[in-house]
């Protein structure tokens, strides 16, 4: 399967219609994605065993264990502002200034929370996991 283009998504608010748009936006999955299952995978076959989007831990991550004390949150590059790949779209720049802005500051949030409760938070981006899953997989794995 090829990588794609982590920042695939800037160029959708700029080429279509509100309509068009809206439709392509709304069937973006927010769980589930490629990069999280890729992973996933990569963990059972070491033996590592987790749960997945499991509300009981503050933030929902993407990947956890909570008898480790650890969530893992796999954030996408242009829905969480990757200084690397986030292009902001040319329309409706202000929406989604905000829009990133929020989802940062939710982020910051749960990283407060989940240190307050004495969690592991571990955070990756879309592209790391997309260039190099074995990588990411590892790090995870040594907190498993």
């Amino acid at each position: 399967m090829p990588i794609r283009n982590c920042s695939a998504f800037r160029s959708v608010a700029d080429k279509f219609s509100h309509e068009v748009r809206s439709r392509i936006m709304s069937s973006i999955r927010g769980k589930d994605t490629m990069p999280e299952i890729k992973i996933r995978k990569l963990l059972w076959s070491m033996g590592k065993r987790y749960r997945i989007h499991d509300r009981r831990i503050f933030g929902t991550p993407d990947i956890s264990n909570k008898e480790k004390q650890l969530a893992v949150f796999i954030d996408g590059c242009f829905w969480h502002g990757c200084q690397k790949c986030y292009r902001e779209p040319k329309t409706n720049p202000s929406f989604w200034r905000s829009k990133i802005l929020r989802n940062q500051r939710r982020r910051n949030v749960v990283k407060y929370e989940l240190r307050k409760q004495g969690v592991i938070m571990l955070q990756f981006w879309e592209h790391d996991v997309l260039s190099n899953p074995i990588k990411v997989a590892n790090k995870i794995s040594k907190f498993l």
